[in-house]
């Protein structure tokens, strides 16, 4: 009957113990899954680069939140001249006739980076306002 009672003291031990762990993991999970307040950038846009490879570019708020916005929503469009066969990349504002703003999947963006304001990018979107 004794070793009974040490068997069982020891299955209550493992159990006890598994509870602990079950509850720090969980407490560490809502911890490092909770949003926190948004992402501020330096510059007035941003690259924003999503798991499928598409490339966007614009002011983005509410990074970091679950419900991140682009505005301005600008992206490359490469074309081929058909009788050189040269291609040329354009810089090109996402619908004249739609709401200009895109809201992102946070779990599909890839990377964000800001958009230097000397930099090529910036320069097509200044000309293109």
């Amino acid at each position: 009957m004794m070793r009974n009672q040490r068997g069982s003291a020891a299955v209550q031990i493992v159990w006890a113990v598994a509870g602990i762990v079950v509850i720090a993991a969980g407490i560490l999970l809502v911890r490092y899954t909770r949003p926190g307040a948004p992402e501020k950038f330096n510059t007035p846009y941003q690259a924003v680069v999503l798991m499928n490879g598409s490339a966007y570019f614009g002011k983005l708020e509410g990074y970091g939140t679950p419900k991140p916005m682009l505005t301005e929503v600008y992206y490359v469009v490469t074309q081929t001249n058909p009788e050189t066969k040269q291609n040329n990349s354009v810089l090109v504002k996402r619908g004249a006739h739609e709401p200009d703003r895109t809201y992102l999947n946070p779990g599909q963006i890839l990377f964000v980076e800001p958009v230097g304001e000397k930099s090529q990018v910036a320069q097509l979107i200044a000309k293109q306002r």
